[in-house]
């Protein structure tokens, strides 16, 4: 399915003229199955200055928002009860840290340059992990937490410690992984870790499905790989083990591709994706059917979007970092995990 025709961006900036309902940048493409979009609200841009907005996650304990600005090696938090308050300074170095979320005990997990960390509530920082199958990690990048066990599962494709600008090259001077990109998994009670899959060539955003049967991961491998494919994959999940990787999704969209970052699903089962490197009419959310990985729906925005989370009271109002800016709209329906 093709995209509806819109017009040019608008000033997405605090001193725009209001723009008029239903927002044509919240694009229907099947309206049978894509119900979100409210006709009462607009797309709004909370903060920009950022050099790689990253890593949303919504704590509903404090009712903040946290996201990364990984060049800049800082955190960032947004306060939905302090009228839109924004500390730019919230965490300051974070060893360029990149994804985040938030365990079911209110804790912030990190994805770091190296390592995986998980902060405390009494300040200390734990590290979860920094290495797998006896080697370095290659640079994690998005972290997700399983409410039945407590596991804890993150991507670790590379982009940051073996990348000059978020991070840095390896010691001889190359960018080569480490090891081979893959998907891990941190055992809550042994502290564990162990690889699940490494079919991506690079797997970046990760989810669950609503009721927890299917693991979605983004395919980014593109960047390095000529012969990767913009895709998303679809695991089943047993246990602590995944099964079944199967592609549901390709990016391809009239004739042109971006690669997806970073992802989360709604209460519907439906995936929400960040994506861009494409341009205007496809940079921004993209929304995919569960059942067959068909685009339902697009959120377009004026940069590339890296990562998005729902979050506020009801889990209803969707927050995506995209490049330079934090940007957020109300949608009708919830996100189905904690952020």
């Amino acid at each position: 399915m093709t995209s509806e025709r819109r017009p040019p961006h608008r000033d997405f900036g605090p001193n725009a003229p209001p723009q008029r309902y239903p927002d044509p940048d919240i694009v229907v493409i099947d309206p049978k199955r894509f119900k979100a979009k409210v006709g009462n609200t607009a797309i709004k841009r909370l903060y920009t200055g950022c050099l790689w907005a990253e890593g949303p996650a919504w704590n509903a304990q404090g009712q903040y928002l946290v996201w990364s600005d990984i060049p800049n090696n800082r955190q960032l938090r947004y306060l939905e009860d302090g009228g839109g308050y924004i500390s730019d300074d919230f965490r300051k170095p974070t060893n360029e840290a990149n994804g985040n979320t938030f365990d079911f005990d209110g804790r912030q997990i990190t994805c770091e340059r190296t390592r995986v960390v998980r902060f405390e509530h009494s300040g200390s920082t734990t590290v979860l992990a920094e290495r797998a199958n006896g080697k370095p990690l290659n640079g994690p990048n998005d972290v997700v937490v399983h409410p039945g066990d407590g596991s804890i599962w993150f991507t670790d494709p590379g982009y940051g410690a073996i990348v000059l600008y978020e991070g840095q090259r390896t010691t001889d001077g190359s960018i080569q992984p480490y090891q081979k990109e893959a998907v891990y998994r941190v055992d809550a009670q042994s502290g564990e870790v162990s690889k699940v899959a490494d079919d991506a060539f690079k797997p970046n955003g990760i989810a669950f499905s609503p009721d927890y049967k299917k693991v979605y991961i983004c395919d980014s491998g593109i960047t390095h790989y000529p012969q990767a494919k913009n895709v998303v994959w679809q695991y089943d999940l047993n246990g602590g083990k995944l099964s079944n990787p199967r592609p549901l999704i390709d990016m391809a969209l009239n004739g042109r591709t971006g690669f997806p970052d970073g992802l989360r699903v709604d209460t519907e089962g439906n995936i929400w994706v960040g994506a861009g490197w494409v341009g205007e009419g496809y940079d921004g959310v993209q929304v995919f059917a569960p059942d067959d990985g068909q685009r339902i729906g697009q959120i377009c925005l004026p940069e590339c979007c890296a990562n998005l989370c729902f979050g506020g009271k009801k889990r209803n109002r969707l927050f995506m970092t995209a490049s330079q800016s934090l940007y957020a709209v109300y949608v009708e329906t919830q996100g189905a995990h904690n952020c």
